[in-house]
């Protein structure tokens, strides 16, 4: 499944977040590792651009918080990144510069890359969101399978195991996802596609693809 690869799916410009990547073929390997290597990372960050405002969190000065949003470490908000009403972040999330985190979105075990927007009662756990990807409100990531049992990657034929009782979804850069939508366990979207409101999605949607519903997906023009 060399079209789910970590090359294939992100452009990672972020020098903070591009190293967690780094002999990660697919995605997903990396999430296991977010929680230590904010550990190791947070403590070596630039003071004149961050500050450790509680034990293992640490925001960068141009970012905005809401007073009320609840912030867990370990943690890393980036550069002008804004946190709003209510947020709720469980830790072990890596959130890059000019993301929004939006009111009463949870987010847990995640890795948000560069301008991405989970602004309305999103839940974003045991994933990774590309470069300006967006879900839309009320869109969710379903982490775990009802059965309890580990999460594979399916693309029609193809399977691909994780390993992972827990992975939520992939999104690749630029990649819209419509409101009210379920992203089920192991779900990878490619690059530069476009998820219809209210869609329940699993498996893999191809890079340049207009998901409509379950079998009835279109290359854009």
């Amino acid at each position: 499944m060399d079209f789910i690869t970590t090359h294939k799916l992100f452009t990672i410009e972020n020098q903070i977040i591009a190293p967690l990547f780094d002999g990660a073929s697919y995605p997903f390997e990396i999430l296991p590792n977010i929680g230590s290597y904010i550990l190791k990372v947070g403590p070596q960050l630039n003071k004149e651009i961050y500050t450790e405002v509680c034990e293992n969190v640490w925001i960068a000065k141009s970012a905005k918080i809401a007073p009320s949003a609840y912030i867990q470490g370990p943690c890393i908000i980036g550069e002008n990144s804004e946190v709003r009403h209510c947020a709720f972040i469980r830790g072990n999330a890596l959130v890059g510069n000019n993301c929004v985190v939006g009111n009463s979105t949870e987010l847990k075990n995640v890795v948000l890359i560069e301008r991405v927007q989970v602004p309305h009662y999103n839940y974003v756990g045991d994933s990774v969101l590309g470069t300006g990807s967006h879900m839309g409100a009320g869109a969710i990531t379903s982490n775990v399978k009802s059965d309890k049992s580990l999460v594979c990657v399916k693309s029609g034929s193809q399977k691909l195991e994780t390993g992972l009782k827990k992975f939520g979804a992939i999104l690749g850069d630029h990649v819209e996802v419509g409101c009210g939508t379920v992203l089920n366990p192991g779900t990878v979207i490619c690059k530069n596609s476009n998820i219809y409101p209210l869609s329940s999605v699993r498996g893999v949607v191809r890079e340049n693809s207009i998901y409509k519903k379950a079998g009835e997906v279109v290359e854009k023009l």
